[in-house]
Order: C-alpha cells, then sequence, then structure tokens
C-alpha cells in the first residue's frame, strides 16, 4: 500500500485514523502479506499505467496530484487543490503552479476540486479548497482538452452542481460535473471530435 505520509513513516501515518476508537486495530495487526510505502513525487508503473505523481498545495498535510497514462489517453487528477496558497495567480483565485500545469498539460480530461465558486472567495480560502473558476482556468492554460468537476460543497445540490455546469455551455472547453458511478471514455476509445474530447456512457445523475 502507497500512502502519502506527513513524517516519512508510512504506519505511523495510517495508525492516525486506523486506531481505536476509528477502527478497532492498527495497520501492525493486519496480519501477513501487508507491507506500506511512502507515495513520493515521482513516476510509478502500474499494470501497463504510467502515473506521474506531484505533490501540490493544500492546507492540513501533504496533498498529491495525479496523471495517469498509457498509449490511448491522459487524464489528471488534482484532489484537495488549494491554489491560494502558491500565489493569488492571474484570477486571485491561485496560482498555475509548475505542478498542477505539467499534471494538466495537454491531458484528455482533468478531475479538479471544485468545491466553490469564485464569489465565495475570500471567505472560504481558510478550509483550502479551490475554485470552479480556477479549475477551468487551469484547463485551459495546460492545453487540457475537457474538465470534470468534482469534490463539490457538500451543501451544493444537484441542481445547484447543474447551473454552474451550463454557465460553461459556450466554454473553449468541455465542461462537466463528476458523479459517484460515471463511466466514461477518453483517447481511443472515445470520438476525438473537437466538441466531444471525452464521451459520457453512463451518467448516474
Amino acid at each position: 500500500m502507497l500512502l502519502p505520509t506527513l513524517d516519512g513513516d508510512p504506519v505511523a501515518t495510517l495508525a492516525r485514523g486506523m486506531s481505536p476508537p476509528h477502527f478497532p486495530i492498527g495497520p501492525s495487526e493486519l496480519g501477513e502479506g501487508w507491507s506500506f510505502s511512502s507515495l513520493e513525487e515521482r513516476r510509478y508503473q502500474f499494470e501497463g499505467f504510467d502515473m506521474a505523481v506531484r505533490e501540490i498545495p493544500h492546507k492540513g498535510g501533504r496533498t498529491f496530484g495525479f496523471r495517469i497514462s498509457d498509449r490511448s489517453g491522459a487524464i489528471a487528477y488534482l484532489s484537495d487543490h488549494f491554489p491560494l496558497a502558491a500565489g493569488e495567480g492571474p484570477a486571485g483565485l491561485g496560482a498555475y503552479h509548475d505542478a498542477a500545469l505539467e499534471l494538466a498539460d495537454g491531458v484528455d480530461l482533468l478531475l479538479h476540486d471544485a468545491q466553490f465558486v469564485g464569489a465565495e472567495f475570500p471567505a472560504v480560502a481558510y478550509l483550502g479548497h479551490a475554485a470552479v473558476e480556477y479549475a477551468y482556468g487551469l484547463t485551459v492554460a495546460a492545453g487540457a482538452r475537457a474538465l470534470a468537476l468534482f469534490h463539490h460543497a457538500p451543501d451544493r445540490d444537484d441542481t445547484a452542481i447543474d447551473r454552474i455546469v451550463e454557465g460553461f455551455a459556450d466554454a473553449e472547453v468541455p465542461v462537466s460535473a463528476a458523479a459517484e458511478g460515471s463511466e466514461l471514455r477518453i483517447g481511443d476509445a472515445a470520438p476525438h471530435a473537437p466538441d466531444e474530447p471525452v464521451r459520457w456512457v453512463d451518467r448516474v445523475r
């Protein structure tokens, strides 16, 4: 198991949440066959996929962004991203810093933290998340072909999320809202028409 560690000790990091009263046993009690390693910035190979890992700004501990690719296509995944920690950036919602740009560079799909909208800042900045408008700006700056918004605010219902997406109806890059259980196809499995870089197979919302 690969873990992002706070102190270089993956077992101690996991034990912070996996111990009584949160869990009946600690990681060292899981039995035979378990091993733990620290996740660090570098490239990994998993079952035919290339995974690039970069540390991205967040509050409360180390957070990583990921770029996963194979010969057919690439996606980037930036969760719990707080770009304001890297500077205000061109729109005052955070900097398009090197790690984010590298991960999102030319991907078929960027999945990005979109817990807030820009109008809610700066009041929500202390929570350490990103704005929808930042996610879109990064998509364009990095040359990504499509954006899926996720990590929605807990109090934002489906109707509100749909309105946010509708606001990007005429945008330069397609924008959608990610939902648990949805299936999509990218790369060679999706039609690469300019207006459809990814194809949603099943939208559960």
